[in-house]
Protein backbone atom coordinates (compact mmCIF):
# COMPACT_ATOMS: atom_id res chain seq x y z
CA UNK A 1 0.00 0.00 0.00
CA UNK A 2 1.57 3.64 -0.98
CA UNK A 3 2.57 5.79 1.55
CA UNK A 4 0.98 9.23 1.44
CA UNK A 5 3.40 11.94 3.28
CA UNK A 6 3.30 15.12 2.81
CA UNK A 7 6.17 17.19 2.24
CA UNK A 8 6.30 20.28 5.14
CA UNK A 9 8.44 23.18 4.64
CA UNK A 10 9.99 24.52 8.01
CA UNK A 11 10.09 27.90 8.42
CA UNK A 12 13.10 29.69 8.81
CA UNK A 13 14.06 30.45 12.65
CA UNK A 14 15.06 33.89 14.19
CA UNK A 15 17.74 33.66 16.71
CA UNK A 16 16.04 37.38 17.99
CA UNK A 17 12.57 36.32 17.48
CA UNK A 18 13.35 33.45 19.48
CA UNK A 19 14.89 35.72 22.52
CA UNK A 20 12.35 38.03 22.36
CA UNK A 21 9.51 35.24 22.41
CA UNK A 22 12.08 33.52 25.48
CA UNK A 23 11.93 36.89 27.48
CA UNK A 24 7.80 37.43 27.45
CA UNK A 25 7.27 33.33 28.38
CA UNK A 26 9.91 34.53 31.47
CA UNK A 27 8.18 37.29 32.18
CA UNK A 28 4.87 36.15 31.92
CA UNK A 29 6.17 32.93 34.05
CA UNK A 30 7.28 35.35 37.08
CA UNK A 31 3.98 37.13 37.24
CA UNK A 32 1.98 34.00 37.91
CA UNK A 33 4.43 32.75 40.10
CA UNK A 34 3.88 35.92 42.01
CA UNK A 35 0.09 34.65 42.04
CA UNK A 36 0.94 31.16 43.16
CA UNK A 37 3.44 32.25 45.73
CA UNK A 38 0.64 34.70 47.45
CA UNK A 39 -1.95 31.60 47.25
CA UNK A 40 0.87 29.15 48.42
CA UNK A 41 1.95 31.84 51.54
CA UNK A 42 -2.09 32.30 52.44
CA UNK A 43 -2.28 28.99 52.73
CA UNK A 44 0.76 27.99 54.94
CA UNK A 45 0.94 31.24 57.10
CA UNK A 46 -3.32 31.78 57.22
CA UNK A 47 -4.96 28.99 56.57
CA UNK A 48 -8.14 30.27 58.20
CA UNK A 49 -8.31 32.87 55.36
CA UNK A 50 -8.95 30.00 52.90
CA UNK A 51 -12.10 28.83 55.19
CA UNK A 52 -14.15 32.67 54.82
CA UNK A 53 -16.64 31.94 52.56
CA UNK A 54 -17.91 34.47 50.04
CA UNK A 55 -20.88 35.44 48.60
CA UNK A 56 -22.13 32.28 46.50
CA UNK A 57 -21.28 30.07 49.32
CA UNK A 58 -17.91 29.35 47.93
CA UNK A 59 -14.78 30.04 50.20
CA UNK A 60 -11.70 31.64 49.56
CA UNK A 61 -9.72 28.20 48.68
CA UNK A 62 -12.41 27.21 46.13
CA UNK A 63 -12.12 31.03 43.89
CA UNK A 64 -8.58 31.50 44.19
CA UNK A 65 -7.49 28.23 42.94
CA UNK A 66 -10.15 29.03 40.14
CA UNK A 67 -8.43 31.90 39.44
CA UNK A 68 -5.21 30.41 39.31
CA UNK A 69 -6.50 28.27 36.68
CA UNK A 70 -8.21 31.38 34.68
CA UNK A 71 -5.13 33.30 35.45
CA UNK A 72 -3.13 30.27 33.74
CA UNK A 73 -5.41 29.86 30.36
CA UNK A 74 -5.19 34.38 30.23
CA UNK A 75 -1.12 34.45 30.45
CA UNK A 76 -1.42 31.49 27.53
CA UNK A 77 -3.76 33.62 25.29
CA UNK A 78 -1.09 36.88 26.01
CA UNK A 79 1.97 34.87 25.35
CA UNK A 80 0.10 33.31 22.23
CA UNK A 81 -1.11 37.17 21.10
CA UNK A 82 2.29 38.60 22.26
CA UNK A 83 4.53 36.06 20.26
CA UNK A 84 2.28 35.71 16.73
CA UNK A 85 3.40 36.69 13.91
CA UNK A 86 3.50 40.08 12.41
CA UNK A 87 0.44 40.17 9.92
CA UNK A 88 1.49 40.20 6.71
CA UNK A 89 4.93 38.51 7.94
CA UNK A 90 6.94 36.42 5.44
CA UNK A 91 6.53 33.02 5.70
Amino acid sequence: MPSHHIAVAEEPRDPGTEQRNARVGLRLFWVYLAFYLGFVSVNAFAPSVMDTVLAGGLNVAVVSGFALILGAAILALVYAYLCRKPHGAAR
